[in-house]
């Protein structure tokens, strides 16, 4: 089932027409409240976002070979909240992109399988959820924050957040989290947003 976004009855509601099949071959569904509609990705030459009737909107992206930088503008074009904190735990997660889980299972986050909310994963390997690519991994990290992080505002209440549910370790994962983001300056990496 596929849902939309409807801020006027503040609500997700299913949607059949608006639904938009690019090809047999490549097609991954992505839904995303951050873009305020339902977000399809495909792999096709360059990326952008068509607005359609009824707040439906379609990203193609191509599939990129991972780097910092398209992490950061994937971040940035999904306007995911506290993007250097969750810029922080890609980091941390995979250990500055090199751990197993990453270059296996396409996953930046660390994620396991979501079986209560939409999801990108297709299944669980290595203990954690795997994607085709690793813009499936940015995708599937917004709808958790989407999810279940929506009402949080304030960066406290984020690193809390993350703290409570997000790691195993509690205070340390959020301590860790703001070494990594003020040693390496990645606030200034979203200062023109």
């Amino acid at each position: 089932m596929f849902y939309k976004y409807n801020s006027k009855k503040l609500l997700f509601e299913p949607c059949y027409k608006e639904l938009v099949i690019f090809s047999s071959v490549c097609f991954i569904i992505v839904a995303s409240t951050l873009l305020g509609g339902i977000v399809i990705g495909k792999n096709t030459a360059e990326a952008q976002i068509i607005e359609l009737e009824g707040g439906v909107h379609v990203l193609r992206h191509e599939d990129q070979p991972f780097s910092k930088e398209e992490l950061v503008d994937m971040i940035k074009d999904l306007d995911i909240k506290h993007p250097h904190i969750v810029l922080a735990q890609s980091i941390v997660e995979t250990g500055h992109w090199t751990s197993l889980v990453f270059r296996e299972n396409h996953n930046l986050f660390g994620m396991k399988l979501a079986n209560r909310r939409i999801r990108t994963a297709k299944g669980t390997q290595l203990n954690h959820a795997y994607y085709n690519n690793w813009q499936e991994s940015v995708y599937d990290y917004a709808f958790y924050q989407c999810r279940y992080l929506s009402k949080v505002d304030s960066e406290k209440e984020y690193y809390d957040a993350l703290d409570a549910s997000y790691a195993s370790t509690g205070k340390k994962y959020s301590e860790t989290l703001k070494e990594v983001v003020e040693k390496q300056k990645l606030k200034d990496l979203f200062d023109d947003n």
